[in-house]
């Protein structure tokens, strides 16, 4: 039997998942999410509205000095009727590469505004009684495409078990403009998609992972790769287990 995804299934226990969470981990706190105004973002925004209502979710748009596409951002907080703020964080990524004292290597500059993404949103969230929502999904996840103790860093993950292709159908089925849902993913750096980066498409991935469908060889292999490679971002830190 193929798999189908059941979408009105998978939001509903979700929104109820968001609200049982809150009343375990936060009672009366906010949601606070970075809002980048694509699929991701959208939609965990879309799925905390719903469970927790608007006046308890929290957007914060980080572009890094002057962003073409933030206007995403601004269109989804207002569709959505959330409160937001605009931290503005290319004065200080600057600062930070200036500070080190030598050129970063290219990875370490990469995921530099990221974790700085991430430090402003948790600055936002502990000074609105806030918990940080994660907005990575499964296919992101299962090749790293997250950058750790950055955008993969949150209190609480809503979609991380879902793939793109389910998030595409949830942000439909919450009622989001189509321009939130499929608005091309970019890596913020160098302005390639997402799939520009990896070399191979999310429906491939998606086929993949839920159906088994596996793609051409050479894609397979890069595929099983990059998710080995990355399997230790999916865990907590790796303890020392002393035994006194």
């Amino acid at each position: 039997m193929s798999y189908k995804f059941d979408v009105e299934r998978a939001c509903e226990a979700c929104v109820d998942w968001i609200r049982d969470w809150f009343e375990e981990n936060g009672k009366g706190c906010n949601a606070v999410l970075g809002i980048s105004g694509g699929k991701d973002s959208s939609v965990v925004a879309a799925l905390c509205v719903k469970a927790l209502g608007k006046e308890r979710v929290i957007g914060v748009l980080m572009p890094q000095g002057e962003q073409f596409d933030i206007d995403y951002s601004r269109e989804l907080c207002e569709f959505l009727g959330i409160k937001n703020y605009t931290v503005n964080i290319g004065k200080t990524v600057e600062a930070l590469k200036e500070a080190l004292g030598f050129v970063p290597s290219v990875q370490a500059a990469t995921n530099l505004p990221p974790r700085i993404r991430m430090a402003a949103t948790y600055a936002v969230a502990q000074s609105n009684n806030g918990r940080v929502a994660n907005t990575c999904n499964l296919s992101e996840d299962w090749v790293g495409y997250a950058t750790r103790y950055g955008d993969g860093a949150g209190d609480f993950s809503p979609i991380s078990r879902f793939t793109v292709q389910e998030v595409k159908a949830m942000g439909r089925y919450l009622g989001l403009p189509e321009k939130f849902v499929e608005k091309p993913p970019l890596d913020g750096l160098c302005g390639k998609t997402d799939e520009d980066n990896l070399g191979f498409t999310y429906a491939v991935l998606d086929a993949y992972i839920r159906e088994g469908i596996e793609p051409e060889p050479e894609i397979k292999a890069k595929i099983d790769r990059l998710h080995k490679l990355n399997l230790f971002k999916l865990k907590y830190m790796d303890c020392f287990e002393y035994e006194p």
